[in-house]
C-alpha cells in the first residue's frame, strides 16, 4: 500500500471511528471531527492537508445553506424575524467594531484596517456548525428558529464588511458610505438572484415527472443561485438561502411522492457526508496555520487568542441579553425570559465560513507587499472556531437542563393536529365518494372506522386530561405489525436463499415492506 493510499485509508477509518464515538457518547459529531483532525494533523506522515477556501465557499457551502433554507419553516422565520434581524445585522455590526477595536488596542502589530478584517471574519455565526450542534438538543422551536435563521443570513452583512475592511488594508481607502450603500445593494441583488432562481427552477420542475431528472436539478439548484450572484459580486448567501426558501415552500406541488420518498433520504445523506468533510477539514488545519506564526510568542499567541474569543463571547451574550430584555419589555406577550437570551447567546458558534473568509485574505497588498497580520488573523480566527465549537458545544447539554429549559412540545402538538385534521378531510372525501359506484359500502365503512380512529388518537395527543388509552392500543397495534412485517422479510430472503425468487425480485417485495414500516412509530 503506497503512503497516500495508506494516509486515506486511516483517514477514513479516524472518521468512521470519531462517528461511532458520537453515536455512542451522544456528542455532537461536529466536536469529535474538529478533534480529530486536530490530532491527525499532527501525525507523522499524514501530509499536509490546506482548505482551499473556493472549496468552502463555492463547492460545499451551496447545499448545505440551500437544505437548511429548504427544510425551514417561513411561518417561523417570520415569526422571529425581529429577533433574527437584531442579530444578523445589530450583532454583526457590534461585534465588528469591538472586536476590532479591542484587537487593534490589545494585539500587536495589528493596524485599524487589519483589526475590523479580523472583526468582520469572526462576527458571523455558522450555519452547519449551528445545524449539525442543535439536531441533537431538545429546545423550544422558537429558539432553534432564532439561532439557525441568523446563521443563515448574516454572512452577507459579515463579507460585506470584510471585503470593505480588505480593501482599506490592500488599497488604504475606507469609507463608511461605501460599505452601507454595498450591503444595501448586495443584499437586496442577492434575494432578486434568489426569487429569479427560484421560480425558473419551479417551472422546469413542474414539466419533469422523472425521479432521476428532479433529484439532480434539486442538488444543483443551491449552485445555481450562488454563482451567478457571486460572480456579480453580491450576496450569494442570501440568493442561495432565498431560492431555497422559495422552492421549499412551493414543494408540494412541485414534487410527486414518489420523488420525495427519494429525494428527502438523499439530501439528509448529502448534508451528512459534506459537513464531515468540512468539520474534519476544520481540524486538520492547525498545523498549517501555525506554520507561518513562528515568529511570535507562544504566550503573546494564547493571550491575544483569551482576549478575541472573550470579546467575541460577550459581546454577543451581552447584546442578545440587552436586545432580549429590550423585547420583552415592548412585547405585548412576551415569548421567553433571561434564561432562553442566555441559551441564545452562548450558541454562537462559528465554523467553516469564518475560516474561509480569513483564508480567502489576499496575500499582497497594492504595491505588492505582503497583507500585514494575515497569519495572525487565521490563527486567531481558527482559535475563535476552535473554542466557541468546542466549549459551547460540548456545554450546551448540560447548560439547558440547568436553566431549566425544555422542548414546549409545540412541534408535537402541531404534528398531531395536522395528522388529526388531514384525517377528518379524509372522511369528507369518504362521504363525498359513497355514492360512486366504484366505492363499496363495506370498504368505505371500514375506512371511515380506521381515520375516525386516527382522528380520536391524535385529538387525545394535545387535549389535556388525555387518559392515553388510544395511544397505548396505537403502540400495541403497531408492535403487531412490526412482527408481521419483519415474517414477512424473512420470508422473502429464504426464498432468494433457496434460488425460487432472485435478487431484484427480493428488492421489490423488501421496499414496500420498508415503506410500511416507515410509517410506524415505534
Amino acid at each position: 500500500m503506497h503512503g497516500i493510499e495508506l494516509t486515506v485509508w486511516g483517514v477514513l477509518i479516524a472518521v468512521a471511528v470519531l462517528l461511532a464515538l458520537a453515536y455512542r457518547s451522544s456528542v455532537p459529531y461536529p466536536i469529535l471531527l474538529v478533534l480529530g483532525g486536530l490530532v491527525l494533523g499532527f501525525v507523522p506522515g499524514v501530509p499536509r492537508i490546506t482548505l482551499n477556501p473556493d472549496l468552502v465557499l463555492v463547492v460545499l457551502l451551496p447545499p448545505l445553506l440551500y437544505s437548511a433554507a429548504f427544510f425551514s419553516s417561513l411561518r417561523d422565520l417570520r415569526e422571529s424575524a425581529k429577533q433574527i434581524g437584531g442579530l444578523s445585522i445589530g450583532l454583526v455590526l457590534a461585534t465588528t467594531l469591538i472586536v476590532g477595536v479591542a484587537a487593534h488596542e490589545l494585539v500587536d502589530s495589528l493596524s485599524w484596517a487589519e483589526a475590523f478584517v479580523l472583526g468582520a471574519v469572526v462576527s458571523p455565526t455558522d450555519p452547519v456548525a449551528a445545524s449539525a450542534i442543535l439536531e441533537r438538543l431538545h429546545v423550544p422551536r422558537r429558539i432553534s428558529t432564532v439561532v439557525e435563521g441568523e446563521a443563515l443570513v448574516n454572512d452577507a452583512l459579515a463579507l460585506v464588511l470584510y471585503r470593505v475592511a480588505i480593501v482599506a488594508v490592500v488599497d488604504g481607502t475606507f469609507s463608511a458610505f461605501d460599505a452601507g450603500w454595498h450591503f444595501v445593494l448586495n443584499a437586496a441583488a442577492g434575494i432578486a438572484i434568489g426569487l429569479v432562481v427560484g421560480w425558473i427552477v419551479g417551472q422546469i420542475r413542474k414539466q419533469i415527472e422523472d425521479i432521476g431528472t428532479e433529484a439532480t436539478i434539486s442538488l444543483v439548484s443551491g449552485y445555481l443561485a450562488y454563482l451567478p450572484a457571486e460572480r456579480l459580486g453580491v450576496s450569494a448567501v442570501l440568493a442561495t438561502v432565498t431560492t431555497g426558501i422559495y422552492l421549499g415552500w412551493h414543494a408540494p406541488e412541485l414534487t410527486t411522492p414518489a420523488t420525495r420518498l427519494q429525494l428527502i433520504p438523499v439530501w439528509q445523506v448529502l448534508v451528512y457526508i459534506v459537513n464531515v468533510a468540512l468539520f474534519m477539514l476544520l481540524g486538520l488545519q492547525l498545523r498549517q496555520i501555525l506554520d507561518g506564526l513562528g515568529g511570535y510568542s507562544p504566550w503573546a499567541l494564547a493571550g491575544w487568542a483569551a482576549i478575541v474569543v472573550g470579546v467575541v463571547t460577550l459581546v454577543r451574550v451581552a447584546w442578545v441579553m440587552a436586545f432580549g430584555t429590550l423585547g420583552r419589555l415592548h412585547a405585548a406577550r412576551p415569548s421567553g425570559d433571561w434564561r432562553e437570551s442566555l441559551l441564545v447567546g452562548w450558541m454562537g458558534m462559528r465554523g467553516a465560513v469564518s475560516l474561509a473568509a480569513a483564508l480567502a485574505i489576499p496575500l499582497t497588498v497594492h504595491g505588492g507587499g505582503p497583507f500585514p497580520g494575515r497569519e495572525l488573523i487565521i490563527f486567531l480566527t481558527f482559535v475563535v472556531i476552535l473554542v466557541t465549537v468546542l466549549v459551547q458545544g460540548l456545554s450546551l447539554p448540560y447548560l439547558i437542563p440547568l436553566l431549566g429549559i425544555e422542548d414546549d412540545g409545540r412541534a408535537e402538538r402541531e404534528e398531531a393536529k395536522a395528522r388529526m385534521l388531514a384525517a377528518q378531510a379524509a372522511i369528507e372525501r369518504i362521504d363525498e365518494l359513497q355514492t360512486e359506484d366504484w366505492v363499496r359500502d363495506e370498504t368505505a365503512e371500514r375506512a371511515r372506522n380506521l381515520l375516525d380512529y386516527r382522528v380520536r388518537r391524535f385529538q387525545s395527543r394535545y387535549l389535556d386530561g388525555a387518559d392515553g388509552v388510544f395511544e397505548e392500543r396505537s403502540l400495541a397495534y403497531q408492535r403487531l405489525q412490526r412482527e408481521i412485517l419483519e415474517a414477512q422479510r424473512r420470508a422473502i430472503v429464504e426464498l432468494r436463499n433457496e434460488g425460487r425468487i432472485n435478487d431484484e425480485t427480493m428488492h421489490r417485495v423488501e421496499r414496500d415492506l420498508d415503506l410500511e414500516d416507515s410509517r410506524l412509530e415505534i
